[in-house]
């Protein structure tokens, strides 16, 4: 019998590149939150791993992050069972809003289990940290702030009292290459963005002065259109527009829901893709 598990996407409240490390990495600083938007998983027996996809753009190879989860799960628990993985995709891909990072942790957070085995919490976040960056949080509940290469988390709760209404306008945008484009800036190390998101969620305009996204600057002058989504944003009365992560994907905080999924309808209108996640959103556990 197939066991179905929910992965939801996350959006960036900010996103400062601070430092090149000696490893190659960026040191950043972010904060995590989930969206009322997933992907859907079902895990079924199987005699050996496999992976169903349904859904646009998925990859199927080993550049599968569910694929390379079950891999390194079935290395690490010493076993040769298998698994039979159902995809259904809903998350667009390079959209900046970690949908095949959401898997890969539900991969990680489900199938010990589904083997009868454990994973001590440590050895996970390892092995998390292996399929990437954005990994580790989606291990966990609430929001969190990143740190590090985004693996280092302090997490909190956090509610939003606005509409988020999100829309990708169908670019992929490779991580890789956002990263060669941006320039980091220097900040202090105790300027604590939680505090400015968290004092934004009654004051919006703390949001417009002290949250940013450092990858805007290269992503819109070489994609205008992406530009332009963050400006339609504002212009239809949200008080609060961002990229998320290197984009493509851009969201809008709106006070009237009503506003929001007016505006939701003219973006699908021109053919881009919308999502709305309504206000005080939190995703059931797992």
């Amino acid at each position: 019998m197939e066991t179905r598990y929910r992965a939801y996407a996350k959006i960036n409240l900010g996103l400062e590149v601070l430092r090149k490390r000696p490893d190659g990495y960026h040191d950043i600083r972010t904060v995590f939150h989930r969206i009322d938007l997933f992907d859907e998983i079902g895990l079924e027996p199987a005699a050996r791993i496999e992976l169903v996809t349904e859904g646009r753009d998925v990859p199927v190879d080993g550049d599968n992050l569910c694929l390379k989860a079950a891999y390194f799960l079935r290395e690490a628990v010493e076993t040769s069972s298998g698994v039979r993985i159902h995809l259904r995709k809903t998350i667009p891909v390079g959209a900046g809003l970690g949908g095949g990072s959401a898997d890969a942790a539900v991969i990680l957070r489900t199938l010990p289990n589904a083997w009868e085995r454990t994973v001590e919490d440590t050895r996970l976040h390892d092995i998390a940290l292996r399929l990437g960056s954005d990994v580790p949080f989606f291990l966990g509940e609430d929001s969190a702030l990143g740190l590090g290469r985004g693996e280092n988390l302090r997490r909190f709760s956090l509610d939003i009292p606005y509409t988020i209404l999100l829309c990708n306008p169908d670019i992929h945008i490779s991580t890789a290459w956002a990263y060669s484009q941006v320039s980091p800036v220097e900040r202090p190390p105790n300027d604590d963005l939680v505090d400015r998101v968290k004092q934004g969620m009654n004051d919006p305009s703390i949001l417009v002065r002290g949250v940013v996204n450092d990858f805007e600057i290269p992503v819109f002058r070489a994609y205008p259109a992406v530009r332009d989504l963050k400006e339609g944003m504002f212009a239809a009365g949200a008080p609060f527009a961002l990229m998320s992560g290197s984009g493509s994907s851009v969201y809008g905080f709106f006070s009237d829901e009503e506003v929001a999924t007016r505006h939701a309808e003219r973006l699908r209108s021109k053919g881009f893709w919308v999502s709305v996640t309504p206000p005080h959103f939190r995703p059931p556990s797992l």
